[in-house]
This record gives C-alpha cells, sequence and structure tokens, in this order.
C-alpha cells in the first residue's frame, strides 16, 4: 500500500481501485475505523470510478503518529496530500460519521478540489449536534472495555436489528486486524471534537448530497437534516430501517444510491 509523507512525519496509508482514468471518488471513513471498511461499497464503485481511500492518522496502516490529537483540519489536509499523490484534481467526496466532518472541510477550504460531496450519517460539529445520550455514555465508557467488549456494546447503536450477526462479523473480521489503539481513538475523538462547521455550511456550493440511516442511534437522523438545510441546494436522502453502519445495514441499497449520485455529478 502507498503511503504519503506529511510534513509532521506522518505516513498515510492510501489505496486505490477501478480505472485510473476514471471520475475520482475519495472515500473518508469514521472514528477509529479503517479505509478497509468501505469494502463493500468499493467492488461496485470501482467498475467505473477509480476510488481512493486513505487510512486517516490513528487507524489502520497509518496507525498512531505525531501531532496528536488530530484536527479535523491536519486529516482534511492529509486528504488533499493523498489526491495529490494520485495524482488527482478534483475528487467527488464521500465522509461517513467522522469522515464527513473532513468532508465538509475540505468542500468549505478547498472548493475546487471537490466535484461533489455526499455527507453520510454525520453531523455539523459536536457543539451543534443533536446528542443521543445514550450513545455518549457508551463512548465514554469505551476507554474501560476490551475491543470485543466495546464492539458488542456499540452493536445497537451502529446496526439496524435487522442485520445478521453474520454480517456484523463480517465487518469485524476486516475491522479487529486494523483496529485502532485507544491512543489512536482519542487523538481523532479529541481532535474533532474541537471543529465545528456549523456557522460556514452556507457558504457551500459544491453539488451535495446527506445521506442518513433512519434509525441511526450514534448520530441522530435530526443531524442529517440540520446539515441539509443549511448547504444550499443539498439533498436529503434517508435510509429506511438503517442505522448509522448503513453501508453494513443496507449495502446494495447505499451502492445504488451512490452510483446514481456520482453519475448525475460526473
Amino acid at each position: 500500500m502507498p503511503v504519503v509523507l506529511r510534513e509532521d512525519g506522518a505516513k498515510i496509508a492510501w489505496e486505490s481501485d477501478g480505472p485510473e482514468d476514471g471520475p475520482a471518488v475519495l472515500l473518508i471513513m469514521g472514528l477509529a475505523w479503517p479505509a478497509a471498511s468501505w469494502y463493500r461499497q468499493v467492488p461496485a464503485l470501482a467498475e467505473r470510478y477509480r476510488v481512493i481511500r486513505l487510512d486517516n492518522r490513528g487507524a489502520g496502516l497509518t496507525g498512531d503518529v505525531p501531532g496528536a490529537p488530530y484536527t479535523v483540519e491536519t486529516m482534511a489536509a492529509d486528504c488533499l496530500a493523498v489526491l495529490d499523490a494520485a495524482g488527482v484534481n478534483e475528487a467527488h467526496v464521500v465522509g461517513t460519521s467522522m469522515g464527513g466532518l473532513m468532508g465538509q472541510e475540505l468542500a468549505l477550504t478547498a472548493p475546487k478540489r471537490v466535484r461533489s460531496l455526499c455527507l453520510m450519517a454525520t453531523h455539523p460539529g459536536i457543539t451543534h449536534a443533536v446528542i443521543n445520550p445514550d450513545a455518549m455514555e457508551m463512548l465514554q465508557k469505551r476507554g474501560s472495555m476490551t475491543p470485543a467488549e466495546a464492539a458488542e456494546a456499540s452493536i445497537p447503536f451502529n446496526y439496524g436489528p435487522a442485520t445478521s450477526r453474520e454480517s456484523i462479523e463480517e465487518d469485524w473480521a476486516v475491522r479487529f486486524p486494523l483496529a485502532a489503539t485507544n491512543e489512536g481513538y482519542l487523538a481523532q475523538a479529541m481532535g474533532t471534537s474541537q471543529w465545528s462547521g456549523f456557522d460556514r455550511l452556507p457558504t457551500i456550493s459544491t453539488p451535495t448530497m446527506v445521506l442518513h440511516g433512519e434509525i441511526d442511534r450514534l448520530v441522530p437522523l435530526a443531524n442529517g437534516e440540520i446539515l441539509a438545510d443549511r448547504i444550499p441546494g443539498a439533498e436529503l436522502v434517508v435510509v429506511p430501517c438503517a442505522n448509522h453502519v448503513l453501508t453494513t445495514d443496507e449495502p446494495e441499497q447505499v451502492a445504488k444510491i451512490l452510483l446514481e449520485w456520482l453519475d448525475r455529478n460526473s
């Protein structure tokens, strides 16, 4: 897997799938999850798009690097460095959860690099977010749990009741070997908690789709509604019966929605 060496010494791991001459799509993963967790969507997208993924600092093959806590601004700059390394001037950006914060930052500060924006299961920054207190309690207890215990505790906040245990464990089989350390998790969580895009959202001119699970218990749907209301022209698409990890709850539907969006904006 190629890496990008950043000015602070961080080595950001990234990869590319699909035709190199196809329109580029940058997939940005959420808090503590590795880029490999996009595995359910990549095959469909890569049939005609160049799909670029990076392991955010603190996660995956990038792992813990200098500069903790990792701010949204720093991680968004990592995304631009990856696009530079890939020789991509402009990309469709799809960010889920924490990755959606980075997507907002890219559209706000580097709009010429963002062809379209998909904000998935995300919010405008903690200060203006709608919070589920049960989810916050679960996240605060995470540090005292083993990775297996934390994964079990997160199931009701990540996955819909109709999602099979087999599908959940398929995700774990991809995620656990690349799991963030507690230090990496805290560095991402602390850095992103300081960020807000709320006041700047009305200045986004990039075509934007807000994609959210109907029953998201980790980042409630009201957050997607805030984003769609504040970003001019944004489209809100709600996936029925999907929780926070809508890419696993409804993988075929999410891939279809993404492809229709990308095709319309390419």
